[in-house]
């Protein structure tokens, strides 16, 4: 006669049949896991000293572990932001691996797990293709396999034409080694909105130079357009009849080109008689300066002008464009041009008296307006809640409020523009910048349905109330 099991013993096979831990982890869950765990990961990376820059007198740099955590959130959440100088604190080691960093966060770390995947011919289920479809914002998980490889050979074609391009003039300055490299690192740079650059002021040596504005600008608005829209373009222009623009990329396109034009009037116009920023410079290299830093406040984060020069006016505007930030699909961050659009569309269909919210002979449906008001609610409590955590851990008193709701705005929304403000903070607020960052990056609406939990109450459904007054 065999033993009965104890009584709370599980059944045979029981365990083997549970699902592991990454497969239980819903698309938003696993997003942040995978982002949190790359920068910890690229962090301790970077506090090797093998990858540390040398100083005039043979000794290695010192970077510490806070410094280089900071590097790695920022390379991977495509930002610019930086406490130290990569182009000094880093060997061409060390700054090979920021640029792999950028690499992998501009693209989306599932997205190179299901290419991997794809290439070893495994089979990718439904699953891994919905959390794919999130990463890259594909509208559906249909044809998302299709989509990743369309995105690989889009970027690597677009970032080695960009390298190409200022090869020409990092190559003659730098020589042949060095300058083929400075110019590839800020190709992958600029596609993916990163904002990490080899000099230590940046691109402000370029000011003038139309073959590295223009480039860098072209690279950062098609790394910042969005992959679906892009490729929708590219099939409408082949066959206009068979592949039509779909309604989003209209929006995105139009966006795009308003805020370009108000971005640029706005640094032409309120920095025209700026000693310190445009004054000096000729009319067409003020129109060149002002394109470039409209360009590059939508989450690019590089600048060939000098923000801690600029009139409050100018950094009001650059605040707004910086939290509108990119388009969805890309790889820049803000709540997306989308996002602010619909938001505008409702309110002033609201105003008007009008039922419904129309785009192109299209109504905008309900579950997006909730949506894109989520986003915008959820973004300025972020931004606002991380503000007053650097104004309360704010022990210098030469760091001014501005600077400082800059540098929050900045990082929320991976842009990497500063005030000259970043080195000037202590270890509490370069940690607050860390997590604003990390939420800028994955979404504060991911983040938010990564961790919520299903309403037991969902099947209950009161009845509605109309005597709430609003407004």
């Amino acid at each position: 006669m065999s033993a009965s099991p104890p009584p709370h013993a599980p059944e045979p096979g029981r365990a083997s049949r549970r699902k592991p831990l990454l497969a239980r982890l819903n698309p938003p869950q696993l997003i942040a896991l995978s982002f949190a765990v790359a920068i910890l990961l690229g962090g301790l990376i970077l506090t090797l000293p093998g990858l540390h820059g040398v100083n005039e007198d043979g000794t290695r740099r010192s970077v510490n572990f806070l410094q280089a955590l900071f590097t790695s959130t920022s390379a991977l959440c495509v930002t610019g932001l930086n406490v130290i100088d990569p182009s000094r604190d880093f060997n061409r080691a060390g700054q090979l691996v920021i640029m792999l960093l950028i690499q992998l966060g501009g693209l989306g770390i599932i997205t190179f797990g299901t290419s991997f995947a794809l290439l070893s011919r495994r089979r990718v289920n439904f699953t891994e293709r919905l959390r794919v479809a999130q990463q890259v914002g594909a509208l559906n998980a249909g044809g998302v396999l299709g989509l990743i490889r369309s995105i690989f050979l889009y970027t690597f074609v677009i970032e080695l034409v960009g390298a190409a391009l200022l090869a020409f003039r990092f190559v003659p300055l730098e020589g042949w080694g060095r300058g083929i490299f400075y110019a590839l690192f800020h190709s992958v740079s600029a596609f993916n909105n990163a904002g990490f650059a080899l000099y230590s002021d940046n691109l402000m040596g370029f000011v003038d130079d139309p073959l590295v504005s223009v480039v860098i600008a072209l690279l950062i608005i098609l790394g910042g357009t969005g992959f679906l829209v892009q490729l929708n373009v590219v099939a409408h222009l082949m066959n206009p009849r068979r592949n039509r623009l779909m309604v989003h990329s209209k929006l995105v396109l139009t966006m795009m080109a308003a805020l370009l034009v108000i971005g640029t009037l706005v640094y032409l116009v309120f920095e025209w008689s700026n000693p310190k920023t445009l004054a000096p410079l000729g009319f067409g290299e003020k129109l060149l300066a002002s394109f470039f830093q409209s360009v590059t406040t939508r989450t690019a984060g590089f600048n060939t002008l000098d923000y801690g020069a600029m009139h409050l006016s100018t950094l009001f505007m650059s605040i707004i464009l910086m939290f509108i930030g990119a388009n969805p699909g890309g790889t820049g961050g803000g709540i997306k041009t989308s996002t602010f659009y619909v938001m505008m569309a409702s309110a002033w269909s609201m105003v008007r008296g009008r039922r419904d919210t129309t785009l192109f002979r299209r109504r905008i449906d309900t579950d997006t307006i909730l949506r894109a008001m989520t986003v915008g609610l959820l973004s300025i409590g972020l931004v606002n809640g991380m503000f007053l955590l650097l104004l309360v851990f704010n022990t210098r008193g030469d760091v001014l409020f501005v600077n400082l709701f800059f540098e929050a705005v900045s990082a929320f929304g991976t842009v990497g523009l500063s005030m000259n403000t970043t080195p000037l903070l202590n270890p509490d607020q370069h940690i607050v910048l860390i997590l604003l960052m990390f939420l800028g990056r994955i979404g504060p609406l991911t983040f938010a349905v990564a961790f919520n939990r299903p309403d037991s109450r969902a099947l209950i459904r009161y009845p509605a109330d109309k005597d709430i007054l609003i407004g």
